[in-house]
């Protein structure tokens, strides 16, 4: 793609025209276009890099559309988001899906094309002072340009949203079925087996299977509350936040008797939190460690007392989380893959839920989490909880 784009005639007393500024001064819209994203909630902790995804790309498209001959109804096509696009993959279509990914809801992604026209329009403004048709007539060419980028993203968008809605329910299927054949499996095999001891094994399968069930149904109905922007609701007492991590741990392990844990806890533990809210992040954490962990190394659970602050860290050895897929590791309903090199080359089966819940549950309690992956030191999840919170939180 072309970094510029050539001027219309003009001499040098007057002004440049609007598609050769956008051309000219791209640095400067970005950076203001950078300014008013990270402002949305959904923007997080995005780099500049994520920030402007295809912003640069986009206003180019924009301003070789300007200086391309149309016709009236070529013009009016695509003033209404209509006109056909010459590549699969537009800036705008990429754009779209990419904030879907991120978790922009439409709102917050049209508040960022109003924000770049307005920016432009502002900015070319104090460039020039020429109220000429031309003038005018490059105002019209830009608006029509920005409703046929809106009108890609948004059919991009809608589609990612499709996707993922099919994804779910085809996960969500996949996981209620295996435990329930896990069940099913269990009732037949103790109707006819014999022994205490082959009871015994049948019977924790089965129980690990309803708890895994009631689980998802957990994560579920609070990803409904979080979507519908009732938040999680918390209920903060004091407690011994090691205890609970223990128990927890404990549980965890249990369910996993092949596999190493490690648990370590010093200091001063106790804390304000809601245990059952505090107990479904870190078995969330735990799992996603046992999931994505490496069968061979331990999954290891640190618990320190940092002052004011009370800090678990959940580490598991395994596959190199690169660092596009970290920024959109807490989002619902994201699938990373597995390197080959593994020996788990699918994607994994869950429905992306566990971490979502894991982080509105420790915002809830005013703390924060954070993820880094690396070779030498494996994927940490460290949560950061204070001492004392308000007893309730939405």
């Amino acid at each position: 793609m072309q970094n510029s784009v050539p001027p219309p005639a003009s001499s040098a007393s007057h002004p440049p025209r609007l598609a050769q500024f956008l051309s000219d001064e791209l640095e400067r819209i970005l950076s203001e276009w950078d300014v008013f994203a990270r402002s949305i909630p959904s923007a997080g902790q995005l780099s500049v890099q994520d920030l402007r995804d295809h912003a640069k790309e986009l206003l180019l498209v924009i301003a070789k559309d300007m200086t391309t001959a149309q016709t009236e109804r070529e013009r009016e096509t695509k003033g209404k988001g209509n006109a056909p696009s010459t590549q699969e993959d537009t800036p705008a279509s990429e754009h779209g899906a990419l904030r879907q990914l991120l978790g922009f809801d439409l709102n917050q992604m049209f508040s960022e094309y109003r924000a770049l026209r307005a920016t432009v329009l502002r900015l070319w403004k104090a460039e020039s002072t020429e109220q000429s048709a031309m003038a005018m007539e490059d105002i019209a060419r830009f608006n029509e340009g920005i409703d046929q980028a809106i009108a890609e993203s948004v059919a991009a968008y809608a589609a990612k949203m499709d996707e993922s809605r099919e994804m779910f329910l085809a996960v969500l299927g996949h996981d209620l079925r295996s435990p329930l054949a896990a069940i099913s499996n269990c009732l037949n095999i103790l109707n006819i087996s014999q022994g205490a001891e082959a009871q015994d094994r049948i019977f924790r399968i089965g129980l690990r299977s309803v708890t895994r069930m009631n689980s998802l149904i957990s994560d579920l109905l609070e990803y409904t509350r979080a979507e519908l922007g009732r938040g999680i609701e918390v209920v903060a007492e004091p407690g011994n936040l090691g205890q609970l991590c223990q128990e927890t741990f404990a549980e965890v392990q249990t369910s996993y008797p092949g596999l190493n844990f490690d648990y370590h806890s010093e200091g001063e533990l106790s804390a304000d939190f809601d245990g059952i809210r505090m107990q479904q992040a870190l078995t969330n954490l735990l799992n996603n460690a046992v999931e994505h962990g490496d069968r061979q190394s331990p999954i290891a659970m640190d618990v320190l007392d940092e002052g004011a602050w009370i800090s678990v860290t959940v580490t598991n050895q395994g596959d190199l989380i690169h660092e596009k897929e970290l920024q959109n590791i807490f989002e619902p309903l994201v699938q990373l893959g597995t390197p080959a090199a593994s020996g788990r080359s699918k994607p994994s089966t869950s429905m992306g839920l566990g971490l979502y819940i894991a982080k509105h549950v420790v915002t809830a309690h005013g703390g924060s989490i954070e993820v880094t992956s690396s070779l030498a030191h494996g994927t940490a999840f460290k949560v950061r909880i204070p001492r004392a919170t308000p007893e309730s939180r939405l």
